[in-house]
């Protein structure tokens, strides 16, 4: 008997990580493989199921403006990513199309990594609010440079916190999260998404910052859940800070579209990151509505840019 808070984080596939089943990839039927798991082999139990008096956890998204000395690298990227998308639908050899393919995911690195450092400015700037409001607040961010500059932007302004994340040693998480839940000085918790996604009770606080988005949805949400979680006696926020026209607007249709199709397998429907209707900037009075993205999802990507920023209450990322 298997026992999972997470049977899988991305993909359908990862079910089977206990068996060989030879190589897949993607996904088809998904109603009749929801079917046949349920009836045979799966007892699914969700958490409104089982902590019915938990509160209720909501997303917000937060619209970053960034320098446009900050954004020229990440349009180069993007102008470079849109040549080879060119050519990956124009090539005719299968082993030409697989050398681009490979480049594409190379400059779609480049762009994860160009957006951190060009986030980091207008994250400060955000975080620098939540300061103010003295609460405690979880704080997650993937690249070196994001957590780097965050931390150090805590203890500049003399903020109480914790940093956890893969140069943490294991013997020492604990003391850490035991920190922060019980000394009212310990403010702000900052964590690495794939070090702390799980395994750690954080429910002194009940706002949870991402500074950056992960890959795959199973990540998010179970950094989600280190505050809400048994314990926890105050509705969570989470706020997702996005900036436009950077690698959040793939990231975005590609926890979506993966989130969708585990739902479908799992639950039988398609599942997805809502966010409530309210939403906030950090943008100037100079900023458009005309900057602002809304993409349908990673495949059309490259091929079709529709417009939206968020000065005040905006549209948002499906």
């Amino acid at each position: 008997m298997l026992l999972s808070g997470t049977p899988a984080l991305s993909r359908p596939i990862e079910l089977f990580k206990q068996g060989v089943f030879g190589m897949y990839q993607g996904a088809s039927n998904h109603e009749e493989l929801h079917n046949l798991i349920k009836a045979t082999v799966m007892i699914r139990r969700l958490k409104k199921d089982v902590l019915s008096e938990l509160p209720v956890k909501r997303r917000q998204q937060v619209f970053l403006d960034l320098a446009d000395k900050d954004m020229k690298q990440i349009n180069a990227l993007f102008c470079e990513l849109e040549v080879v998308k060119g050519k990956i639908k124009a090539c005719k050899s299968k082993e030409e199309a697989e050398s681009l393919k490979f480049t594409e995911k190379n400059i779609i690195n480049k762009i994860y990594n160009e957006s951190a450092e060009a986030k980091i400015p207008a994250v400060l700037d955000y975080l620098g609010t939540v300061i103010e409001a003295g609460c405690k607040f979880i704080v997650f961010a993937h690249h070196q440079p994001m957590i780097d500059s965050i931390h150090q932007f805590l203890l500049k302004k003399k903020v109480g916190c914790i940093r956890i994340d893969g140069g943490t040693p294991a013997g020492s998480r604990q003391s850490l999260v035991n920190d922060f839940q019980e000394k009212d000085a310990i403010k702000a918790a900052v964590l690495s998404i794939k070090a702390s996604g799980v395994g750690l009770t954080l429910t002194a606080a009940s706002t949870v910052i991402f500074a950056e988005l992960s890959w795959t949805p199973g990540d998010i949400i179970q950094a989600e859940d280190r505050a809400h979680r048994i314990g926890q006696v105050s509705s969570v926020n989470v706020y997702f800070l996005l900036a436009n026209d950077t690698v959040d607007d793939i990231i975005w249709d590609v926890v979506q579209s993966k989130l969708e199709n585990l739902g479908q397998m799992l639950d039988g429907h398609e599942n997805s990151l809502e966010v409530s209707s309210n939403r906030t900037t950090t943008t100037s009075s100079s900023s458009s509505t005309a900057k602002q993205k809304t993409l349908d999802s990673f495949v059309k990507r490259c091929n079709s840019l529709t417009s939206e920023q968020q000065p005040n209450p905006k549209h948002p990322r499906k």
